[in-house]
């Protein structure tokens, strides 16, 4: 029993800090690197690095940067697009960073599938800020950006604490993105096809392929049909 609850808890960690990075991926060192500096947690030694002093000050100073990046319209979805390259990779390293120790075979499937959990939590994150950008108001940004911060600060803390309760919210996040991904990615197109039919110049002012003259000038050029005209009766 007490082999399975260590089992649990290593997965329900390697998962829970590849789930985390994809969402902040510069929270998720601090929160580990401070708690293990406090003693308040003990890491594997594969995620003992991130409690270095020096990786506690780059994490910190690029969170700082992120805090206003993430909250500002339009910067947000530029942000999140540069670390596709960032967040992914790391949730894959530090994933294999907490099993590393058993075995190699291990790490490797542990970082194939972090990079997994990672990109599925990034993608959901960026393209929710996609759609949240065509709001005019800045205020639903600083919402879903502080409820991304406090959502993985209690993820982390449910992942450390409680594993198999976390293990089971995983899966039911898992679920969640193979709905709601489709539609997020239906959504993301429409937003970005409205920008490039804005930005080169062509009319948009009602929903459709084609606004009120290309319509009107695709009927005058129609071919009409050959109608003989009706003749009196005699």
């Amino acid at each position: 029993m007490e082999q399975l609850d260590q089992i649990s808890t290593l997965i329900a960690l390697s998962m829970g800090v590849a789930w985390a990075s994809g969402i902040n991926l510069y929270a998720t060192v601090l929160m580990l690197g401070v708690l293990n500096n406090m003693g308040h947690i003990s890491l594997p030694p594969g995620l003992e690095i991130v409690s270095d002093p020096l990786v506690l000050i780059a994490a910190g100073f690029m969170y700082c940067v992120e805090f206003f990046a993430d909250k500002t319209p339009g910067v947000d979805t530029g942000w999140d697009a540069l670390h596709t390259f960032i967040r992914i990779p790391a949730g894959a390293a530090l994933a294999a960073g907490a099993v590393g120790e058993l075995s190699p075979a291990v790490g490797l499937a542990a970082a194939l599938t972090g990079a997994s959990v990672a990109a599925g939590s990034h993608a959901l994150k960026a393209g929710s800020r996609v759609m949240i950008n065509t709001s005019p108001e800045p205020v639903s940004n600083w919402v879903a950006s502080f409820s991304e911060d406090l959502l993985v600060i209690g993820g982390l803390w449910t992942a450390l604490n409680h594993p198999l309760w976390f293990l089971g919210g995983l899966i039911l996040f898992i679920l969640l993105l193979i709905w709601l991904l489709p539609k997020l990615w239906r959504g993301v197109r429409k937003v970005f096809g409205f920008l490039a039919r804005l930005f080169g110049g062509q009319r948009d002012d009602r929903p459709g392929p084609e606004n009120d003259l290309e319509r009107d000038a695709r009927r005058a050029s129609a071919p009409r049909p050959n109608v003989r005209p009706e003749l009196p009766p005699d």
